[in-house]
């Protein structure tokens, strides 16, 4: 991270050097009106300027929310040199010495902010068309609603309370507005307002990939929704899970069932090249590698993953934790109360009768990397081994000999697209809403599709994974379905299919259990770790991150500070 920080300080230096004046001085050769901007051809570009805010994150601020909903869980560790290394991450990791003036939580914010102003932008600009001039008008503000509304829900799930700024909003009011002049639900209810009229509004099917059709904001409402039904108390504790939201959320996702599909194996959901924007693909932020441009549209978010044999910088690396979680019964079921009891060894495959998503989700020494029989991943290949371990994330990597990255040195950034929500996604949400409003028997055949397709994702690991075993679950034969196991085994596969997907942790915080779960996970980890052992979850503090103290200052004290910070 030094090479950054080098370049910033230079870059500031030589900007410091020229003089203000000789721009001050010079008189402006004409000034351009919002009604010569505002025009039916180049409204199109506040659209574009919107959606390229989906992909302007950076590698300490990315949208993928992998050290807030991964490093933040029991499902990874940080990784790179140490934990000195974006030191930020690493307080996150072990819940302490989280602080509001991280600069990394900063720009976060700032990001965000900047698409949302975006989509307001442009929903003001298309505001002042008629229907005659720009046929296009209401598509239009329906993507940028959808857009808006993606953004704001990161921001809710990261800081719970914050600013709601829209396309009516004067720039001018922005820092006057508190975080807190909407409550929680009335917070969620302006995110799924957005995702309603997104889907009244969009198209069935969009000509270009990319856009969002309506059964994506269906989906992104279902989930809202679902987020929405679990509502907290001021110390963040689940005092209601709200049967009519949940219905709500049951409702969108019925929209979109049937209108996807499941790839037949798991691991075509993170290939580049003909597999992304798939069947299972609902929306997905579209990247580029060769588009005239220097370097590209790259995803740069999450290039810090890449394991150090293979560039830069081996962050993001799966816990053992997450690969015990992986191994199955003599029944091919989970090992609920006894995955952690042991380690799973990577030298002792043949031993372990494990769930096929493991090697989809996690690389491991002696196995091919991304599915390539002549990259064998090796211990060497690894950073920081005696903090970290040897296991690497594989679902936002790219084969080596995939032709879709860019040496940005020191890093490599790819070009494939990053899925935002998958249809397995939208089957698993409603299960979980049918299971919490004690529809079990109507869950049960959501969650067997998404094993049913877990089972057979081979095709790609080939022979190297013979010990998969994994079943579905039979209620009197290899189970007892009562609402208790329904929810554990529900609970359980949104952590296997989604791993390293950025949603383990706010997984834990909506259900109420981030607490027990989290310190749980921290008693195992200090017989394993000694950087853990200032590791504790406080309740009603660490289930949020703080308003950033430079957004408090900006605000002049108008935001208020979540608890404990």
């Amino acid at each position: 991270m030094k090479k950054y920080i080098v370049l910033t300080v230079a870059c500031a230096f030589l900007l410091g050097t020229v003089s203000c004046n000789d721009f001050l001085d010079n008189e402006p050769r004409g000034v351009l009106s919002e009604t010569d901007v505002v025009t039916p051809q180049n409204v199109d570009g506040f659209v574009i300027a919107a959606y390229a805010s989906l992909g302007n994150d950076h590698y300490d601020t990315p949208f993928s929310l992998w050290p807030y909903g991964n490093v933040r869980s029991d499902d990874a560790y940080k990784g790179g040199s140490g934990t000195n290394d974006i030191q930020a991450f690493h307080f996150f990791e072990i819940s302490n010495n989280v602080r509001s003036d991280f600069g990394e939580l900063d720009r976060l914010w700032y990001l965000n902010y900047v698409g949302i102003g975006r989509c307001n932008k442009a929903i003001a600009a298309l505001n002042q068309l008629t229907d005659a001039q720009y046929p296009n008008k209401q598509k239009r503000i329906a993507e940028m609603k959808f857009v808006r509304g993606h953004f704001y829900f990161l921001l809710k799930t990261l800081f719970k309370y914050v600013p709601y700024v829209d396309e009516n909003t004067p720039i001018d009011d922005y820092p006057k507005i508190s975080n807190r002049a909407k409550t929680d639900q009335q917070l969620w209810e302006a995110i799924a307002s957005d995702f309603e009229f997104a889907a009244a509004n969009l198209p069935s099917t969009q000509s270009e990939v990319g856009r969002p059709k309506k059964s994506a904001a269906f989906a992104y409402l279902a989930k809202v929704r679902l987020y929405q039904a679990y509502e907290q108390d001021d110390n963040y504790t689940v005092t209601l899970i709200n049967p009519a939201t949940l219905q709500k959320s049951i409702d969108a996702a019925n929209q979109v069932i049937g209108n996807y599909t499941l790839e037949s194996d798991f691991g075509y959901n993170f290939l580049p090249g003909t597999h992304e924007n798939g069947p299972e693909a609902v929306f997905s932020i579209q990247y580029s590698d060769n588009d005239g441009t220097l370097f590209g549209r790259l995803n740069y978010g999450d290039v810090l993953s890449l394991p150090q044999g293979l560039g830069c910088c081996d962050f993001h690396k799966p816990s053992q934790n997450l690969v015990n979680a992986f191994k199955t019964t003599s029944q091919g079921l989970p090992m609920f109360d006894t995955y952690n009891d042991t380690d799973f060894n990577y030298n002792q495959l043949s031993n372990y009768k494990v769930d096929p998503r493991l090697y989809h989700t996690v690389a491991m020494p002696g196995l091919p990397w991304k599915y390539e029989d002549s990259k064998i991943y090796q211990e060497s290949w690894v950073r920081s081994p005696g903090t970290y371990g040897y296991y690497a994330s594989l679902k936002e990597n790219v084969p080596v000999g995939c032709g879709c990255t860019v040496n940005i040195d020191p890093f490599y950034g790819n070009s494939k697209n990053r899925i935002i929500i998958r249809y397995s996604d939208v089957l698993l949400m409603k299960a979980e809403a049918l299971i919490e409003l004690g529809q079990i028997n109507e869950a049960l055949p959501l969650i067997n599709q998404v094993r049913q397709r877990a089972s057979n994702s081979t095709i790609l690991t080939g022979s190297y994974t013979s010990n998969n075993f994994i079943s579905q679950y039979q209620p009197g034969v290899n189970c007892t379905w009562n609402q208790d196991f329904a929810r554990k085994a529900l609970r359980w596969e949104r952590r296997m299919e989604f791993a390293m997907e950025g949603s383990r942790f706010f997984d834990l915080v909506r259900w109420g259990v981030a607490t027990t779960t989290m310190n749980s996970y921290y008693s195992a980890e200090k017989t394993k770790r000694s950087y853990y052992s200032q590791a504790g979850f406080d309740h009603g503090i660490e289930e949020y991150c703080p308003i950033p103290l430079a957004q408090i200052n900006f605000s002049q004290g108008v935001y208020k500070q979540n608890n404990g910070y």
